[in-house]
């Protein structure tokens, strides 16, 4: 009988051989590691796969089998097939999202370096200009590349691993809502739209380090969504 995958998992990490001079731990040969388990070769090489498509482990041609840190393939497609399947709605990755943005934004207050701060003000720099010149799909990767960077001040996996299947997976209504947007929100004297500029209140509120504000400034991003009606599904 196989062992349940957590339970392998635990004695993979005691049989792996730690490579000299690196962080690489290797698996014993195939055989070798279902004699030292006492599973058939079958029952390993099936547990193994799911470790793989997972991005735990990865083969490498002529050195051999590694545990390894995985990367967020895996949650970009448990979060799509979710969606696809209908089992979580583009309303509850919204929400989560929201929870996330806001959360990240207070933490990094406190991380934010001076030469950080510059780079997301630029960010936002780039994405007013974007819309103004009618360019979206530029406009929509600023807006990516500010909020990944904001995670990344923050520097969490777990955190980051949600990130980015959120972001993965809402790309599209991402960039439907900012059409939307540039249709139903009126600009001001100067042509800027204010789910724009709103990220500036974000950036100040980081050079300040003022966590609390970071966090309302970010509240204030989504709520000027659903004030827009573009996506009431949020509600």
């Amino acid at each position: 009988m196989s062992e349940p995958l957590e339970a392998l998992v635990g004695k993979l990490v005691e049989l792996a051989t730690l490579e000299p001079g690196t962080a690489a731990r290797r698996l014993p040969p195939e055989r070798e590691l279902g004699e030292a388990l006492q599973m058939s070769r079958g029952a390993l090489r099936e547990q193994l796969a799911v470790l793989e498509r997972l991005g735990f482990l990865h083969r490498t041609q002529g050195r051999g089998t590694y545990i390894d840190a995985p990367g967020d393939d895996f949650v970009r497609s448990w979060f799509t097939i979710s969606r696809q399947l209908g089992y979580l709605t583009d309303a509850q990755f919204a929400r989560s999202r929201m929870l996330l943005e806001e959360t990240v934004a207070e933490a990094a207050a406190g991380l934010v370096s001076d030469e950080q701060v510059e780079l997301l003000r630029a960010d936002v720099d780039r994405m007013i200009a974007a819309t103004l010149s009618e360019d979206h799909e530029l406009a929509l990767e600023a807006d990516v590349t500010f909020h990944t960077r904001l995670n990344s001040i923050v520097d969490d996996p777990i955190l980051r691993l949600m990130h980015d299947g959120f972001s993965h997976v809402l790309r599209e209504t991402i960039r439907q809502r900012r059409l939307q947007a540039v249709e139903v929100e009126q600009p001001d004297d100067r042509g800027i739209r204010r789910t724009d500029s709103v990220h500036y209140a974000v950036v100040e509120a980081l050079a300040a380090r003022d966590g609390d504000a970071a966090r309302r400034a970010m509240h204030q991003h989504f709520e000027d969504w659903l004030q827009l009606g573009v996506d009431d599904r949020l509600r």
